[in-house]
């Protein structure tokens, strides 16, 4: 009975080994796997518009009725224009995560949220996300001059009123990639990793 013992022990200890040795090959791929995959910034649809192109000057009327202007020259500020709709449900998720932009960057940054269509869905939207303090337009116009074809889409506008970044954006991450395109002086993220 102790031979049945002591050889179920070594078989045992066999099995923890290799079990330990398949644990650090699964280990070292994760590591192998997280190198190669990049960062995802936001998605460019179009060649409209390119990164460093002067971004088309407007002045749009707000929801409210106040005045707001599009691109141009703008004394030491930036102007993150927002694509959105009412029916998005994309767009509403990153309602919060904008509101938070807005907040983090509002030494440098204006935010204009954009749209097109009835004005009554969208003075509802405002009331029920609780958006009263952003310009919001409406501009089928601003949309075809700037490319967007899908929303939700950003455009962010540097104080030269050129487009610094754009893209279609899904999450946090993608719009924060518009910033940090912006700061490198990149047309995206994914060309500044190839810069590498």
């Amino acid at each position: 009975m102790t031979g049945f013992v002591f050889a179920s022990q070594i078989l045992l200890w066999i099995a923890v080994a290799v079990l330990a040795v398949l644990v650090a090959a699964l280990a070292r791929q994760v590591g192998v796997l997280h190198e190669r995959i990049a960062p995802a910034g936001a998605l460019t649809l179009h060649q409209k518009v390119n990164v460093g192109d002067t971004a088309p000057e407007m002045t749009l009327e707000t929801l409210e009725g106040a005045e707001v202007v599009i691109g141009g020259k703008r004394q030491r500020r930036g102007q993150l224009i927002f694509f959105l709709s009412p029916d998005c449900p994309v767009c509403k998720t990153l309602l919060p995560v904008v509101r938070s932009a807005r907040g983090a960057e509002r030494g440098w940054l204006d935010v204009v949220l954009a749209s097109d269509g009835d004005a009554a869905a969208h003075r509802r939207l405002v009331m029920a996300e609780g958006l009263a303090g952003f310009d919001y337009v409406l501009s089928e116009d601003l949309g075809r001059k700037l490319g967007v074809s899908k929303l939700p889409y950003a455009v962010l506008i540097d104080e030269e009123g050129r487009i610094a970044s754009l893209g279609l954006v899904n999450n946090r991450e993608h719009l924060e990639s518009l910033f940090e395109a912006k700061e490198r002086r990149v047309a995206s993220i994914q060309e500044y990793l190839a810069r590498g």
